[in-house]
Parts: C-alpha cells; sequence; structure tokens
C-alpha cells in the first residue's frame, strides 16, 4: 500500500508542479506584454505631442504675418528646416522641425528617440514628397526606442487652404 500512496503522492506533486509552472509561465507573458503595451503607448503619445505642439506654429516662415496665394513665397523645399538662429523650443514654422530630433527619458522606459521630417506634398498624392512649393505639408513623426520592435511613426498633413 505504501508503494501505491508514494506513486499517488509523486504524481500529485508532478502535477502540481506543472499547473504551477504554466500559471507563473502565463504571469510572466502577461507582465511581459504589459510592459510592453505601456512602451508602444508611450512612443504614440510622444508622437502625437510632437504633432500638436507643431499645430501650433504657422505653416511657413513666410506665412508668419501674412498668408499668401503663391506657394512660389513659400520656403523652397531644399531649405526646410530651422534657420541657423533657430534652436528648438524657439521654432516658429512647421518646417522648422525637419530633421529635428531628440531623446526622451519615460519613468518605465528611457532612450526614446523622437525625430521629425518635414516636406511638401501634393494634394493629389500626399504619399510623396514633391521638391517644389505647395499649400501642402507632411509632418512625419518617428519614435523608436531599444525596447520597440518596431518604431512607431505618426503623420500628419498641414495645408494652407
Amino acid at each position: 500500500m505504501s508503494n501505491t500512496n508514494s506513486m499517488f503522492s509523486i504524481g500529485a506533486l508532478l502535477f502540481l508542479s506543472l499547473i504551477s509552472l504554466r500559471f507563473n509561465t502565463t504571469v510572466l507573458q502577461s507582465t511581459t506584454i504589459e510592459t510592453e503595451n505601456k512602451i508602444y503607448l508611450t512612443a504614440f503619445s510622444l508622437a502625437d505631442d510632437l504633432i500638436e505642439e507643431i499645430k501650433q506654429k504657422a505653416f511657413d516662415a513666410a506665412t508668419i504675418n501674412f498668408p499668401t496665394n503663391n506657394p512660389g513665397d513659400l520656403t523652397p523645399a531644399n531649405n526646410l528646416g530651422p534657420a541657423l538662429s533657430e534652436v528648438y523650443p524657439d521654432f516658429n514654422d512647421l518646417d522648422d522641425f525637419n530633421g529635428y530630433s531628440r531623446t526622451i527619458d519615460a519613468p518605465h522606459a528611457e532612450n526614446y528617440q523622437v525625430s521629425c521630417q518635414v516636406w511638401y506634398v501634393d494634394s493629389n498624392n500626399p504619399d510623396y514628397g514633391v521638391i517644389t512649393q505647395t499649400f501642402y505639408k507632411k509632418v512625419v513623426v518617428t519614435v523608436s526606442s531599444p525596447y520597440l520592435k518596431n518604431s512607431v511613426s505618426l503623420s500628419f498633413i498641414f495645408t494652407l487652404k
């Protein structure tokens, strides 16, 4: 009888060990997914925050005081970016953010790299940049982190019209 009880006890311990292992694995996976979600949500939030900041700026240096009806008055496409005298956070128009980049730390993850690109686009095909001035500028904010498998990118098309 004692062999049967021993076998039953060993079997019960083995069964409980397997259940415990499965439970611990599930808890660990859940915690990992929760942390990963927080990191992605923070990345989206950082990208959205920068786009919201850019929305507060003038469309172009040429339109700070007065709008224009001539796209040729706008900053040439090859000159998008801040003037030598302009430094963040004192940018005055949205194309000053072209080439802008900074590192941001958050409570649960550090070294988020936030970068921005700005270019002119055609109203009929806003997915591709053009080399002439238009009344449409596309801003793409990209956030990367050593803790992200993929970078996060948000875009917004600004128009003067």
